[in-house]
């Protein structure tokens, strides 16, 4: 049993190293700190690494001691949570160095690149993965590590609105209840609390809201330069994409942000619940990939030539 094979690993290592994605949002935040919570249980000594972390997140347990730089040195055991390629680990240095590697993860479209792989393309999220493997460990879940379990459950659920919530997702949350977690302050900070900054970006992104495809596809953008005029932190573009994804007959909504550094712009889309399209399936033409219903990818290029070829990837992949 894989799960049985991983507490397995873990028991044996003594030196463990977290990551997570690139730009991470709540699930990937959510499962680094709650697997920092479990080893420390365990008895390990623990590295969480995240080059950028939102703000957003700072009030989970120990976000202070999560190591916002990469230091390459050997691990016994690398852990990647929430994260579907290699490529796009954040210090995947560390992961390829370690002695040991596991994958524990939700995305359809990971690609399997540890030495174990526990991926349930099902759950909703990551951290409800989490969930599942602690109640098979007979690992009690205490309130910090409740906490960020169910920031990533109500982030990557968009509020338990999405269509991949399960009565089980109700189950593990209704049981994070009852041990003492604070379910509306979590849904207040992650959902509800935006920064001036974000405010601003999302008139802007408003403003130049676009519907193309006969209004079945929405498009808007940011750019670095926008960034810098409201005093943006990193962070604070999340959230932008859902903008047009509830406009009636909006079945795709995209959302571009540009990287001046790369010249390209990350792509984050997302569809509607009553969609056929699948997005992920249009993010993996560009190396990029994720849900059904939401994805994201690197697009190189400027602004033009970045929306024609999203507008092309769409043409030729989703049923709309």
């Amino acid at each position: 049993m894989t799960l049985d094979n991983i507490l397995e690993e873990i028991k044996k290592a003594e030196n463990i190293v977290v990551l997570t994605h690139e730009t991470p949002d709540g699930d990937a935040i959510g499962s680094s700190l709650a697997m920092n919570l479990i080893l420390q249980k365990l008895g390990k000594n623990v590295d969480v690494v995240i080059t950028q972390f939102p703000k957003t997140f700072s009030f989970l347990p120990q976000a202070e001691d999560v190591k916002n730089e990469i230091e390459i040195k050997t691990y016994d055991l690398a852990i990647s949570v929430d994260c579907a390629t290699l490529n796009r680990l954040d210090g995947k240095e560390l992961f390829e160095k370690a002695k040991r590697k596991i994958v524990i993860d939700h995305h359809g479209s990971n690609t399997m690149y540890g030495e174990i792989n526990y991926v349930n393309p099902v759950a909703p999220a990551c951290c409800e993965i989490l969930a599942g493997m602690l109640e098979y460990w007979d690992i009690d879940i205490d309130i910090d590590t409740g906490s960020c379990i169910l920031t990533g459950i109500i982030t990557d659920t968009g509020g338990f609105k999405h269509s991949s919530v399960t009565a089980e997702t109700f189950e593990f949350t209704a049981e994070l209840l009852r041990k003492g977690v604070n379910v509306s302050d979590i849904y207040y900070r992650v959902l509800e609390t935006k920064t001036k900054a974000n405010f601003e970006l999302l008139r802007i992104a408003t403003d130049r809201l676009e519907f193309l495809e006969d209004g079945k596809v929405a498009f808007t953008y940011i750019t670095e330069k926008d960034m810098k005029d409201v005093n943006a932190q990193f962070g604070d573009h999340e959230g932008i994409v859902e903008l047009a994804r509830g406009i009636e007959g909006v079945e795709i909504s995209v959302f571009v942000r540009e990287r001046e550094d790369e010249k390209a712009f990350k792509v984050s889309m997302r569809a509607s619940n009553n969609s056929k399209a699948n997005v992920s399936d249009i993010c993996y033409i560009f190396g990029g990939g994720g849900h059904p219903k939401a994805a994201g990818a690197l697009v190189k290029g400027n602004l033009e030539e970045v929306k024609e070829k999203i507008v092309q990837a769409i043409r030729k992949v989703a049923k709309i």
